[in-house]
């Protein structure tokens, strides 16, 4: 029988995480460029995240190492910008970690949701 949502802290940290995450590219993206050019940007960086939500949220385990799989870009991203962008900063170091926290977290959820063996 599956559990509420939000039943694990893993869980918690997980979608946390998740939540913040969205929260920074969306910011990122506005306080930075024209209104089109983030509209396009928001679009881009959020849309794979969002489309993967009803999944993760349904507990779906390959959903789950989908996050972890998108987590690897998205950490690229922020670490590209904030090694060669100074004006981005702030922004790309809190999308780093929490980009990092869905990565561990979901990682975390995977371990220790895993169906138990018989003996």
């Amino acid at each position: 029988m599956m559990q509420h949502a939000l039943t694990s802290p893993a869980r918690r940290a997980l979608l946390t995480c998740w939540l913040l995450l969205l929260v920074l590219l969306v910011g990122w993206h506005a306080s930075r460029l024209q209104p089109t050019g983030a509209w396009v940007a928001i679009v881009l960086t959020t849309g794979p995240w969002l489309a993967l939500m009803p999944s993760v949220w349904r507990q779906h385990r390959q959903a789950h190492v989908l996050a972890a799989v998108l987590a690897t870009p998205t950490m690229g991203y922020a670490l590209m910008e904030v090694l060669t962008n100074r004006g981005a900063h702030a922004w790309a170091s809190a999308t780093l970690f929490a980009a990092f926290g869905v990565f561990v977290f979901a990682g975390a959820w995977l371990r220790f949701s895993r169906p138990r063996s018989l003996p």
